[in-house]
């Protein structure tokens, strides 16, 4: 379900109409049929200590900001565990959730799948403090149903979630995510994440918010993925991407955080917003680019830079840093591009705030370079032989970047987060 939310968002349309480390990984393993007929199962319900605190909970889900888009509990980088189930995975042992509630989870094991299954109005945070699950074929984490989850890294922690083989579908589920939630999903807190993944790091069917934490994703797909819209208000991240650095349907937001971005292309979605942040791009296709990825007509496509740090630099040929299918609007931040073509737009270009340099010379008016097209879509990095095009072999970075293993291990393929 397509979902806009608050005041930011609403102005992007307006206008006319925004980490991970993402390298090839592991290969095929043993059926996730074969694997799940061999777990025992292990059902876990969170002790709530009374009406009050259920109430108070869900109390925290009122809006933290005039814009509605982040709650209080989203922005909460720690959680309130004193009602909470204290849960020691095991090897072979899947654990389910069918209760709101908080959850601290920690241990090693192998084949384990935290899976939640709960009412379409719970709430529940799963809380990571000292947790590492390798799997051969199924998530880690497998949201089936709630209204929402957080996963919440306890501070000081070192978390670790692995899926090294091929993943099987669940019925009619294509699951491909070593957290991998059918609603929306929320990450934050004040440890560190680490995701391999031999397809997608994180994927989210509906909205995936993520407001704090230290992420390091390793993944042969999409480090991240969400079918509505990615929003980041906080966050470190390192991007290592063989195709999309972040990609949303609808709306890709940022409004804080640290990101460093290397990928084919940095940025896509059909609206990209960035509030504020700070983010260096290295890309070999497109640095950020705004094409039509949603089901809505009316919706055209563009990019809005309204304040942050954004840094851009360009692979050679025909590469495009800020590539709209519709307009490209800069009222405000920071913008130092490193590019042969710095601009290509379908529609306008205003420039209207905000400080841009072109190859270190300060510009007072976006140009159109018209030197790539504005086709978007999935493209492989530029290999050796040269782009990879539309959905072609991902190859190793040009001139400088990474080539063959890159500082997280083997060549990447696919998005660091797509929606």
């Amino acid at each position: 379900m397509t979902k806009y939310h608050g005041t930011k968002a609403s102005a992007a349309i307006c206008a006319g109409l925004l980490s991970l480390a993402l390298i090839g990984c592991g290969s095929g393993s043993t059926p996730a049929s074969e694997a799940s007929a061999a777990n025992n199962t292990t059902t876990e319900t969170a002790v709530v200590s009374n009406a009050t605190t259920a109430a108070a909970t869900n109390a925290n889900e009122t809006s933290a900001n005039s814009s509605d888009t982040y709650t209080d509990r989203d922005l909460r980088q720690t959680a309130d565990t004193s009602g909470a189930k204290a849960i020691t995975v095991q090897s072979g042992e899947d654990v389910n959730i069918t209760e709101e509630g908080v959850y601290v989870l920690s241990g090693t094991a192998t084949n384990v799948t935290v899976r939640v299954q709960a009412d379409e109005t719970a709430k529940v945070q799963l809380v990571l403090d000292g947790l590492n699950i390798t799997n051969e074929t199924a998530p880690a984490i497998y949201v089936l149903s709630a209204d929402k989850v957080f996963v919440t890294t306890a501070e000081g922690s070192q978390n670790g979630l692995s899926v090294t083989g091929a993943f099987a579908a669940d019925g009619e589920t294509n699951l491909d995510g070593a957290i991998f939630s059918k609603d929306d999903l929320v990450l934050n807190g004040l440890g560190t994440l680490t995701i391999n993944s031999s397809d997608h790091g994180v994927v989210a069917k509906d909205d995936l918010k993520v407001t704090g934490g230290t992420y390091t994703i390793t993944a042969s797909g999409d480090a991240m993925q969400a079918n509505d819209g990615i929003y980041v208000v906080g966050g470190t991240f390192t991007m290592e991407a063989g195709s999309d650095g972040l990609q949303g349907d609808v709306l890709v937001q940022v409004d804080g955080g640290t990101m460093n971005i290397r990928a084919a292309e940095g940025i896509e979605s059909t609206t990209v917003q960035i509030n504020d942040g700070t983010i260096e791009i290295s890309a070999s296709d497109d640095g950020i680019n705004a094409t039509t990825k949603s089901n809505d007509a009316s919706v055209t496509p563009s990019i809005t830079i309204a304040g942050g740090d954004v840094a851009i630099t360009m692979g050679q040929g025909d590469t495009d840093a800020l590539d709209a299918n519709g307009s490209i609007y800069i009222t405000g931040g920071t913008v130092n591009i490193t590019a042969q073509s710095a601009f290509d737009f379908d529609q306008t270009a205003e420039l209207t705030g905000g400080t841009v340099y072109v190859n270190g010379e300060q510009v007072s008016t976006i140009e159109n370079s018209m030197m790539g097209g504005g086709m978007g879509g999935h493209g492989g990095m530029m290999g050796e032989g040269g782009p990879g095009g539309m959905g072609g072999r991902h190859g190793e970075f040009q001139d400088g970047g990474p080539q063959g293993d890159m500082s997280m291990g083997g060549t990447t393929q696919g998005d660091v987060m797509q929606g």
